[in-house]
């Protein structure tokens, strides 16, 4: 059990979800939440970019008196690092944990960014920076650092870039930090805001984004996704400290593991052998039966590319042997793909799934891809809320995130302990 990790608490802030409650409540509802970009944010047609995506409102607003920041730091802080400190403070409210009673604890941080919108907004003459705050305004290192300063945490604090996987990659990482004794407890998670065109124009560029703007996760009509933001932070103990602590345990983390595409078709181009390997690594660590995983938060971009190469690996991993089909989804389908949070997205859906006992609807799909060998793959993709039961034998689930650089990132989650009778046994 020492090697096992409880999330025993989750904050986020996704478009239409202020909450895990209320993030639950729009899977439940089969909601989506694309809507046309903010006015401003910026004008499409003047910078030639697709006009919808998925947005938090007021992302300018900040309590900075709340938080003891003066002013005039920040109006220079990245919006991305006070979201963070914002959602940390939830999360640690939703664990049971007062913020200030963690100060000088053995607390870690680990969180994941990706891109510079903040800056390009800034160097394309929104709102001249000052120099007194150019550095921990903008830098991503500052958004760990800023969360552990805050709070007085004196664990490690480290920020991850590794594209879209960052967040995922950030909470393995804080995992391994808590099974070395380097902390005590940890928060871990990821924030992505679209604040600049560059990115969006890129992605239009190379023709990563969907024509109608919705992520057709497995679907034949899948050509591209959608950006969507938000933030997720989860509050990590080691399950034997949880238990003792009577912490409320909302799932475990059996298992995380990390790994590259190595030398694939190309710099952006995933690997199926590779992302399958890496599956099969963590389920070995955590000793989980592949059989027994019952569902998949994918990655799940809805790319003609991506789809069937990480379903093969899926079912390359998790194929072999099953009594009854796994059944794989994706978050993205319902709010986009939120970039360097969208792992943490991942693992806070699957994480409520297995809390709640059902498994949310993927949306827009409708016609199976082609790509795929659905005749011979035990695989189900819902499109309905489907009831997932306890029984005598634990649930399991895993949760996927794959960088364009190439970093994938793969987790296993189990049911918190005493809710089957296999678990209340132990």
């Amino acid at each position: 059990m020492t090697g096992e990790i409880a999330i025993i608490g989750i904050g986020c802030r996704f478009p239409g979800a202020d909450g895990p409650d209320e993030l639950w409540e729009l899977l439940r509802e089969k909601t989506d939440t694309v809507t046309a970009i903010p006015a401003e944010r910026w004008d499409p047609a003047a910078h030639d970019t697709p006009g919808w995506g998925s947005f938090l409102p007021d992302v300018d607003a900040f309590d900075a008196r709340f938080f003891g920041i003066r002013p005039a730091e920040a109006a220079q802080m990245d919006p991305q690092h006070r979201v963070l400190l914002e959602v940390t403070w939830s999360a640690l409210e939703d664990a049971g944990i007062r913020p200030d009673d963690l100060r000088g604890s053995l607390t870690a941080a680990y969180f994941g960014f990706l891109g510079q919108d903040y800056a390009l907004a800034e160097a394309g003459g929104r709102a001249p920076i000052g120099p007194g705050y150019l550095m921990n305004g903008l830098d991503p290192s500052f958004g760990p650092g800023r969360v552990a300063y805050q709070l007085g945490l004196e664990g490690p604090a480290v920020a991850i870039g590794t594209a879209c996987s960052s967040s995922l990659v950030a909470i393995s990482q804080a995992c391994h930090s808590l099974r070395a004794g380097e902390a005590d407890l940890a928060v871990a998670g990821g924030v992505s805001l679209i604040l600049s065109p560059e990115i969006s124009l890129f992605l239009t560029k190379v023709g990563a984004l969907a024509a109608d703007g919705r992520c057709k996760t497995f679907d034949a009509r899948a050509d591209g996704f959608v950006r969507g933001e938000g933030c997720g932070v989860v509050v990590l103990k080691r399950l034997s400290d949880a238990l003792a602590d009577s912490d409320d345990v909302v799932a475990v983390i059996k298992g995380s593991g990390v790994g590259h595409d190595g030398s694939s078709a190309g710099l952006t181009v995933p690997s199926a052998q590779a992302q399958q390997r890496l599956i099969e690594r963590v389920l070995s660590w955590a000793r989980v039966d592949p059989a027994e995983v019952g569902y998949v938060e994918a990655h799940g971009t809805g790319t003609a590319l991506g789809d069937p190469i990480e379903m093969a690996a899926l079912l390359g991993a998790l194929g072999p042997g099953r009594d009854s089909p796994v059944r794989v989804g994706s978050l993205k389908t319902n709010i986009g793909h939120t970039d360097a949070a969208a792992g943490v997205a991942g693992l806070i859906k699957a994480a409520l799934a297995l809390r709640n006992g059902e498994i949310p609807a993927n949306l827009h799909f409708q016609e199976p891809n082609p790509l795929i060998p659905w005749d011979r793959a035990p695989v189900h993709v819902p499109t309905e809320l489907t009831p997932w039961p306890r029984t005598a034998r634990p649930r399991y689930a895993g949760v996927s995130a794959f960088g364009l650089s190439g970093t994938n990132a793969h987790v296993v989650l189990a049911e918190a302990p005493g809710q089957s009778g296999a678990n209340a046994a132990t």
